[in-house]
């Protein structure tokens, strides 16, 4: 499983980071978020699903 975020859809909620700390980053400026890796690590599969559905701008794709 592939996770991406589109950067230029991202706001900054911070809710992907919130379900899936140990999937995403978020920048220190200005809160963006970006995967910590595009592979997603076993047991993660779920967390990251849940925070694609979350996203309220719908930047997190999963392949």
């Amino acid at each position: 499983m592939q996770v991406k975020v589109d950067g230029s859809r991202c706001q900054g909620h911070t809710l992907c980071a919130m379900i899936a700390p140990d999937a995403f980053e978020l920048d220190e400026i200005d809160g963006h978020s970006s995967p910590v890796s595009e592979v997603v690590a076993a047991g993660q599969e779920e967390q990251v699903r849940e925070a694609a559905r979350s996203c309220p701008e719908r930047a997190i794709s999963i392949s």
